[in-house]
């Protein structure tokens, strides 16, 4: 069998079906549509993966569905275990993840594909991380059934060329990619927990008052210290918020830059060319890969790193959000605002409003969705009211949310580093020609 890509190490390449036969390994979809309905999923079950919970090579459990016990056992031999690899069967085929020992015992869901590989012939690991070189997702896509929406079926999965290096090479090479897969997750929990924090204090501050109805109980505020609570009135005013506070469109809080349509004539195959960020980009976990290139449309369309993104257009539940661009400079696309200061709220402040109101923004766009699409226009900011306190309690705010929204940016800008890396150092270890020892050099040094 022939290989995807250039070999610089005399390791075999065996198909995909080779390694998925023997003891139980197999291709498998996951249950027809008649099997298991939307009407089936309940409140508090096992999880049921489907291709939308398929996110940066692991599963989401963000928004996943459930099922009961009964439907499970009914449907048990799509279970899935440690070594699993899933694969979304139509749409956006080439994104996968490895299954470990958290979703043991979930369920392959409707419109997914499901790879058990036999692991005395590949590590499982290994094999995921090969499936992500874009050579091969080049060929899947290539050879995918469907001129509108592609299609993955058991077949052309079967087919796939895998270059396979003694295992205990695979071993290592699974461990080496790991090891940058481990710390990019650690930083994402680490984000994801100071952007709780960062979001729970703009709650108690500017939504729940917690300060000021303590100081109207005559209460100290909890974990505030004197001079900070001195700042906060102690009576709320006829409207509802707190003496000397004002409720203002959130669109008045900041510029709110729509990104431009871009047209064949602005795309560009120039070496200095900077990336068209789209939201589907945004959402699947930016990398330094994109499809478009565009030339210069002005400054107010450029951001850089750290800019402050929102999402106004697409699927209520996924699309519309807030967004830190981690990399470097780039062009904006329609159907996403570039927020940018405006001496009223600061950019930490503006983040954790629009990431608190993310429910509420989701809501207004889902009431005017069509074909499953909703947005959030100017008039909708306009209408969309913010609490806005005096100067000094706006310093106080940033002086204690502007360390963590550091800090979560920090997370994000260092996975950035970290998967650059990875993609760098998987397609020459994938090949042979760097080898175990060298990669791991590098790997210690940013890990």
């Amino acid at each position: 069998m022939n290989e995807l890509f250039p070999l610089w190490a005399p390791w075999e390449v065996r198909s995909l079906s080779d390694l998925c036969s023997g003891a139980d390994a197999s291709i498998q979809t996951g249950p027809f549509g008649s099997q298991l309905h939307a009407s089936d999923y309940v409140e508090v079950g096992t999880p049921c993966v489907m291709p939308q919970d398929i996110k940066g090579g692991r599963i989401s459990t963000e928004s996943i569905a459930r099922i009961s016990e009964e439907d499970l056992l009914r449907l048990c031999r799509f279970q899935l275990r440690r070594g699993d690899i899933v694969y979304p069967r139509r749409g956006d085929i080439s994104k996968r993840a490895l299954v470990g020992e958290r979703e043991t015992g979930w369920l392959c869901g409707t419109g997914c594909l499901r790879i058990r590989s036999n692991a005395s012939a590949v590590d499982p690991a290994f094999l995921a991380n090969y499936l992500s070189h874009p050579e091969v997702c080049a060929w899947i896509e290539g050879n995918a059934v469907g001129a509108t929406m592609p299609h993955l079926n058991t077949g052309l999965a079967a087919a796939i060329p895998v270059v396979c290096p003694p295992i205990e090479e695979q071993r290592e090479i699974a461990a080496i990619l790991g090891a940058l897969d481990d710390k990019i997750e650690l930083n994402r929990k680490k984000a994801a927990t100071l952007e709780e924090m960062a979001r729970a204090l703009y709650r108690s501050w500017f939504v729940d008052f917690d300060p000021v109805h303590a100081k109207a109980a005559g209460r100290t505020p909890a974990h505030m210290d004197a001079t900070t609570a001195a700042l906060f009135p102690d009576n709320f005013g006829e409207d509802g918020l707190p003496e000397g506070w004002s409720a203002e469109p959130f669109i008045d809080q900041a510029l709110w830059v729509n990104g431009a349509a871009y047209k064949n004539m602005h795309f560009s195959t120039d070496a200095d060319a900077l990336p068209v960020i789209k939201i589907a980009e945004l959402k699947a976990g930016v990398t330094a890969n994109t499809k478009f290139t565009a030339t210069d449309l002005g400054d107010r369309y450029r951001i850089s790193r750290g800019e402050l993104l929102f999402s106004w257009s697409g699927n209520p539940d996924t699309s519309i959000d807030a967004f830190v661009w981690p990399l470097g400079d780039a062009w904006l696309n329609q159907h996403i605002f570039a927020v940018r200061d405006n001496g009223r709220m600061s950019r930490a402040a503006l983040f954790c409003a629009l990431r608190y109101f993310k429910p509420e923004m989701a809501e207004i766009a889902r009431n005017k969705q069509t074909i499953g699409l909703g947005h959030i226009t100017r008039k909708d900011l306009e209408a969309f009211p913010v609490s806005v306190p005096p100067e000094t309690v706006e310093t106080a705010f940033e002086t204690q949310v502007a360390p963590l929204f550091d800090r979560y940016c920090a997370c994000l800008y260092e996975n950035q580093t970290l998967a650059t890396l990875r993609d760098t150092l998987l397609p020459r270890l994938m090949s042979g020609e760097l080898r175990v020892g060298e990669a791991k050099e590098q790997v210690v040094a940013v890990a």
